[in-house]
């Protein structure tokens, strides 16, 4: 099969929806089929021949991230010597509305994964604007209705969709991890190398440094921790706008000797920092599904975490770690965290134990072959071989079909959010049993 990807973000750039891109990228071609991946050009990037670059309008608005300018005549022209089968979409704008009408030349069935909660991620445009918030979340469900099917990485994910009204089909397909490529890192050699004693106890955060994620909150609580144990440790692998505020906070404490903030890592760096930890600490209420939770387990580490989209499917209070309200004030994840410290070795043991049989539950392979039963699936359901003639017509009724859909999603979200009465964005909230 020829299934072409489009996506706002992709290595080298270092985040959740690039690695999971790549990594279904790379077991698809690793299965026999062909993949061709359409992204933003990035600093650093290096030519590969599976990768169209598209150019780019680099740091918008002060993030981390690229913006596309999907307007090339050499899209056309690799698209026509690729000859797709189907068309996977990673996000609703910019290249996504690009991924629609590809769709629509080539009348193959188009895919859509909804890694990203967009309308929490506002702030990188206008700061407090509920309009826009409301706009962006409608513009995001409509896209979903423009598509075969839908991919939504965690059963919360997929249960918002639906309750927010898409009408596609709508199937859960985590992101996927090679749970032993985190099972066997230097934990040791990362903390003689970072000064950290043998003997701490180190609480661990890997991801990208911004608002969104809940910083604000996490850093209140691990300084509350520290204070409580003063042989505790805090590391934090990732990047971003935040970082420097984070080790202002802390250094304000008089605890920055016990905080390390080594930037971004990957690869055995990042198995290493994993087994360097002895409990993984995330506060983030934006996320679909939290892959790096994946990840922790597998290096055998319980997960302190709030209940949130995509962690309340992993992590199970007194099992693999603990899972707490997502009002819960700061000082009660630093007893959680306390709590998982306080341990005795043979209950911490258990606990790492279930974390790394919970990461095995998020595998490449399963995660590939859920993905290419729903492939399948769409390819079936697609039209059989048509006349030239009829072809020609098709797609020209189809381009201006999808040309007009685009436009009028956008009229109807824009409607939509200036009439709408302010609603919670938030799912209903699952307790998860003990």
């Amino acid at each position: 099969m020829n299934i072409v990807m489009f996506t706002n973000t992709y290595r080298p750039h270092v985040g959740g929806v690039a690695n999971s891109v790549a990594w279904l990228t790379d077991s698809l071609r690793g299965a026999g089929h062909r993949v061709l991946v359409v992204a933003p050009e990035f600093p650093g990037c290096r030519p590969d021949d599976g990768v169209l670059r598209i150019p780019a309008v680099q740091n918008f608005r002060g993030s981390d991230f690229s913006v596309p300018i999907p307007l090339t005549v050499s899209l056309s022209e690799t698209l026509d010597d690729f000859s797709p089968d189907l068309v996977h979409s990673h996000h609703p704008f910019l290249l996504g509305d690009t991924a629609l009408r590809v769709s629509a030349r080539f009348d193959l069935p188009i895919v859509y994964t909804c890694h990203t909660r967009y309308e929490l991620y506002g702030h990188y445009v206008a700061q407090d604007a509920p309009l826009l918030q409301r706009l962006v979340l409608s513009l995001a469900l409509g896209y979903c209705d423009l598509c075969d099917a839908v991919v939504a990485p965690s059963q919360s994910m997929a249960d918002f969709l639906t309750e927010h009204g898409v009408t596609a089909p709508v199937k859960t397909i985590p992101t996927g991890i090679d749970p032993r490529s985190f099972s066997g890192g230097d934990g040791n050699g990362l903390r003689s190398s970072l000064g950290i004693p043998a003997d701490a106890f180190v609480v661990g955060h890997v991801g990208r440094l911004a608002i969104e994620k809940n910083l604000d909150y996490l850093t209140d609580a691990i300084i509350d921790f520290l204070q409580s144990e003063k042989r505790a440790h805090f590391l934090v692998a990732g990047d971003g706008p935040m970082k420097e505020s984070i080790a202002r906070a802390f250094a304000a404490h008089g605890l920055a000797h016990r905080v390390h903030l080594p930037g971004a890592v990957k690869g055995d760096s990042l198995a290493g920092m994993y087994a360097a930890m002895d409990a993984f600490a995330f506060s983030s209420h934006s996320e679909t599904q939290g892959l790096v939770l994946a990840e922790a387990m597998a290096a055998g580490v319980p997960v302190v975490a709030l209940d949130a989209f995509g962690t309340r499917e992993m992590v199970r209070s007194g099992f693999n770690g603990w899972l707490l309200d997502t009002d819960a004030p700061p000082r009660r994840f630093a007893e959680a965290l306390q709590w998982v410290h306080d341990l005795d070795d043979a209950r911490r043991r258990r606990l790492q134990l279930a974390a790394s049989r919970t990461a095995a539950l998020f595998s490449r392979e399963r995660a590939t072959a859920s993905m290419l039963d729903l492939y399948c699936m769409q390819a079936l359901e697609q039209p059989g071989v048509k006349s030239i003639n009829d072809s020609i017509w098709q797609t020209a009724k189809r381009r201006i079909e999808q040309e007009g859909k685009i436009l009028g999603n956008v009229a109807r979200a824009i409607g939509e959010a200036v009439m709408a009465e302010p609603q919670p964005l938030e799912a209903p909230g699952r307790r998860p049993g003990a």
